[in-house]
């Protein structure tokens, strides 16, 4: 009986790892996976449409900040005359705000804010106040009955109705931080889909270059395309639980796109040589799983614990950033592990498909990175300390950083906000666009009002105004007489602070500003260790060698660091600010330090585990360190090389936008990537691995058992 047993299945699976029977369940089950996610991806694509109206436009606030609580009792006991208010500035040449037709666009105005419910009291232009010394500017107020984010999506509806009250002799323009951010953000938008677009055809001609077949070559983007729209549809549904800034889809189309491409540019380059030694496509998506399959893994998990610890700054608009890039790379990683398997199971060699001449001559392993993993291993001093050298350099600058809120000048001249702003200022001088509200007991009122106008750099104080409600509360306004972006307001609001009576708050949209740069500058160290400490342990656990895993977190940190001391010589310095287009404010946009931090790190750690998985394979499978060294890097460098260039030509595709935050981004993340992969990754990293040899990959033998065990090698 025994006889006639024959073996007809795969090899057995208790010789596969986690992933590798989870490539094989995927490639057997083909037309399941795909039907899920097809199916998947209908329901969230129903909703991905509406993702830029849907999502929060406002959120760039200190949760808990004096600022914050200053706006919350102006919404509540002032008529919602608060930060968030809508102004609206009427002007004319010709004729003064007393004219019959100033008067008829006043009403019109107030028309407008009476018929929706987002808006509270309006109030009209006021004599010493609110009107211009010449008569010929007034400054309406319609108080904010809603969120600041249903406040900035009712200057994005009614905004062209007010703008359409504009004549040939009279200029209307809504102003104010809710139409600050309502301009800022549809600029940006703008941007950034046009840089997306522009950076499509330029990803797939690397891709064609790097895999030399069409077919590969288009599945990294079909792959990432389906991670594009679940992302969409997630933060929609997401955003129906809790607001969402508009700004994390921004953030979380650029990754997805760029992660996307990278892991599967890996699974699929894998793929092809596992093909040529097994040409099951079962057996060749098993063995691609259970190798590269767990690098891609490991790196999904390094960027979600880095951006994880954006979580901890209390400013929702970051925090909802980072939440829309970890949705992002969780739904790339999810079709990376489940419908990348299925198909390249389902098409197996035809993978090749539209293979251009030379793509059949590729190999895995790469005889140029071959040799210049050699040429590393023989001379790694010069080029060792040549890296160093120039990355120390560009970290230098860092130490002059500064970092601030953005200025009036990131949203284009041509915008409304822009255009009332500047009228404001010539009307009423620099500083009336950034009025500081101060709230305080009725007690305290000519006290306050005394002590305030004492204060430097305070060119006004406006009468107190009595609580609509009743309560034992007024709110008087400090005219500063510096722009609201001047360094001289953070000692203006000090100073005001710190001389007020106890009972007054001291807020206004500066203040929120300061409140904010001041909680992010409060937060960096801590996330800063927080994602160092946790990026460490993550590569420990997955190399088990706590030496390579200290020094690919410590690269990682240099690489960093050059990063943003080439953003200070270009976006503080204004070194190269001609030829690309943007006047620099002197400093770096506030949420840069905090926010490009963790992206950057993340995609460090990205081709970090890219290469060291590589080498711990080949040290697993031979114990020389040396051909780990060498053919860590010869099987690792076209990719790392490839996956380089795809994000530096989605992040420089930033570049080229007319305004300047996705600008800043777009720079400051590709130079990132360029220096991380040319010298750190192709250099400096494979010469630390050289000269600690044996010892990169030794642990005690207490770790290796508390340690899961991790193997990058397959069978």
């Amino acid at each position: 009986m025994s006889a006639t047993r024959t073996v007809t299945a795969d090899p057995p699976a208790q010789s596969d790892g986690i992933l590798a029977r989870l490539g094989r369940s995927m490639a057997a089950h083909t037309r399941l996976v795909i039907g899920v996610w097809l199916i998947a991806l209908v329901a969230l694509g129903a909703a991905a449409p509406s993702v830029f109206t849907s999502l929060a436009g406002a959120g760039w606030q200190a949760n808990g900040s004096e600022s914050v609580q200053v706006r919350e009792l102006a919404e509540q006991h002032f008529g919602g005359n608060s930060s968030a208010a809508v102004q609206v500035v009427v002007h004319s040449d010709s004729v003064p705000i007393t004219d019959p037709s100033m008067q008829q666009t006043l009403a019109a105005a107030t028309e407008i804010f009476s018929a929706d419910p987002r808006f509270g009291e309006v109030v009209a232009p006021q004599t010493g106040m609110t009107i211009s010394p010449d008569g010929h500017t007034g400054i309406m107020i319609a108080g904010a009955n809603a969120s600041t984010d249903e406040m900035v999506s009712a200057v994005d509806e009614l905004g062209k109705e007010l703008t359409a009250l504009s004549t040939d002799t009279i200029e209307v323009y809504p102003t104010g931080a809710s139409a600050l951010w309502s301009d800022f953000n549809k600029a940006n938008h703008e941007a950034m889909i046009k840089a997306e677009m522009m950076s499509w055809p330029v990803t797939l001609a690397i891709m064609v270059l790097a895999f030399g077949s069409l077919v590969a070559a288009g599945l990294p983007l079909l792959l990432t395309l389906a991670g594009l729209v679940a992302s969409a549809g997630g933060l929609v549904i997401l955003n129906e639980i809790t607001p969402i800034s508009v700004w994390a889809m921004n953030f979380a189309m650029m990754f997805a796109l760029a992660l996307g491409i990278d892991y599967a540019l890996f699974l699929v380059a894998r793929f092809r040589e596992a093909l040529r030694t097994d040409p099951d496509p079962r057996a060749a998506v098993a063995q691609t799983m259970d190798t590269a399959g767990k690098a891609v893994v490991l790196s999904g998990l390094t960027v979600l614990v880095s951006l994880s610890a954006v979580l901890i700054v209390p400013a929702p608009a970051v925090r909802t950033m980072a939440v829309g890039i970890m949705l992002a790379v969780i739904f790339v990683l999810a079709a990376t592990l489940t419908l990348l398997p299925a198909v390249l199971g389902r098409i197996g060699a035809k993978v090749n498909g539209g293979s251009l001449p030379y793509a059949k001559r590729q190999q895995h392993r790469s005889p140029m990175f071959a040799a210049w993993a050699s040429l590393l291993h023989k001379h790694p001093w010069p080029f060792g300390i040549g890296a160093v050298i120039v990355l120390i350099a560009l970290v230098v600058p860092v130490f002059g950083l500064k970092v601030a809120m953005p200025s009036i000048a990131v949203v284009p001249e041509d915008a409304p906000v822009r255009q009332g702003y500047e009228l404001v200022q010539q009307q009423f001088g620099d500083g009336a666009p950034g009025m500081l509200q101060i709230v305080t007991s009725a007690d305290d009122a000519a006290d306050t009002s005394r002590l305030a106008m004492s204060v430097d750099g305070v060119a006004m104080i406006t009468p107190t105004q009595q609580a609509a409600d009743g309560s034992d509360l007024v709110m008087l306004q400090a005219v500063p007489t510096v722009d609201p972006s001047d360094p001289a307001m953070e000692t203006i609001l000090a100073d005001l602070r710190s001389q007020l009576p106890e009972s007054a708050l001291v807020g206004g949209a500066p203040a929120e500003n300061l409140d904010l740069q001041q909680a992010l500058d409060d937060y960096l160290p801590f996330v800063v260790v927080v994602i160092l400490t946790l990026g460490f342990l993550l590569l420990l656990i997955a190399l088990q060698a706590p030496l390579i895993a200290l020094i690919g977190t410590l690269v990682s940190l240099l690489s960093t660091g050059a990063a943003f001391g080439i953003a200070k010589l270009i976006f503080q310095d204004g070194h190269g600010a001609g030829l690309l287009g943007f006047d620099p404010q002197g400093f770096l946009n506030g949420w840069g330090p905090v926010f490009f931090f963790a992206m950057i790190f993340a995609i460090a750690m990205d081709y970090t585990v890219f290469l060291l998985s590589s080498a711990k394979e080949h040290y697993e499978r031979t114990g020389d360190p040396e051909t780990a060294h060498i053919d860590g890097l010869a099987h690792s460098g076209r990719v790392i090389a490839a996956a380089a260039a795809v994000m530096v030509a989605v992040f420089f595709t930033f570049a080229l936008a007319d305004p300047l935050p996705p600008k800043e981004m777009g720079i400051i993340l590709g130079v990132a990537v360029l220096l991380d992969a040319v010298l750190v990754r192709l250099v400096l990293l494979p010469v630390l691995l050289r000269l600690s040899g044996r010892a990169a990959w030794w642990a005690p033998a207490w770790l290796r058992r508390i340690l899961p065990n991790i193997s990058f090698s397959h069978g």
